[in-house]
């Protein structure tokens, strides 16, 4: 069965969004050619192993405007915007992804999830969308939480989760950008 595997950047304070919204504390991105290259490949390494990306309809209105024309992002944006994509929205009719695929918009994402991991292929990629995780998180859906902490405490700002979760550390790497990649296992 294939895994649903959340991804957020994140403070070391828990902070996803700042008090605006912005993701100014974000760092680390995989395109340059300063990249340190144990981030880049385990950064490579995690966009392999997937092969749909899930959003949420504020996410994608976000991405969908940068990422198809994201020629600076070079191998990577080249895989994300080759993934299979989904977006929950319930106001949305159709999700243009430039001159690459549309996404497919879902008004039910749990049910669309399930149908998705009973499927064959790799894992699936939910990317940011703080409230579609927090709803596949209520569901019962997300396999792993994949944490990319940047070394930045903010205070205030939105947190990652709103109420206890329970999780399993899986792993966790330090890089030299002071990005350290935390991966958890949900546990029901």
């Amino acid at each position: 069965m294939r895994k649903l595997i959340v991804q957020q950047w994140v403070t070391v304070d828990g902070i996803v969004a700042e008090e605006d919204g912005g993701l100014s504390f974000v760092s680390g991105e995989p395109f340059s050619e300063k990249t340190e290259p144990a981030f880049k490949a385990s950064v490579m390494g995690a966009i392999d192993s997937v092969d749909t990306m899930i959003l949420g309809a504020n996410t994608y209105a976000m991405a969908k405007d940068y990422w198809p024309n994201a020629e600076e992002q070079g191998e990577y944006g080249e895989k994300v915007n080759n993934l299979t994509k989904f977006v929950a929205s319930s106001k949305l009719e159709d999700a243009p992804w430039g001159d690459f695929s549309a996404a497919t918009v879902t008004r039910d994402p749990a049910a669309t999830v399930r149908g998705l991991k009973e499927q064959s292929g790799k894992d699936l990629w939910l990317w940011g969308s703080l409230r579609l995780m927090r709803s596949m998180l209520d569901a019962g859906l997300v396999d792993e939480i994949r944490m990319m902490v940047s070394p930045v405490s903010l205070g205030k700002g939105t947190r990652l989760f709103d109420d206890r979760r329970n999780l399993k550390p899986i792993e966790a790497t330090a890089f030299g950008n002071g990005v350290v990649i935390q991966r958890y296992a949900v546990e029901s």
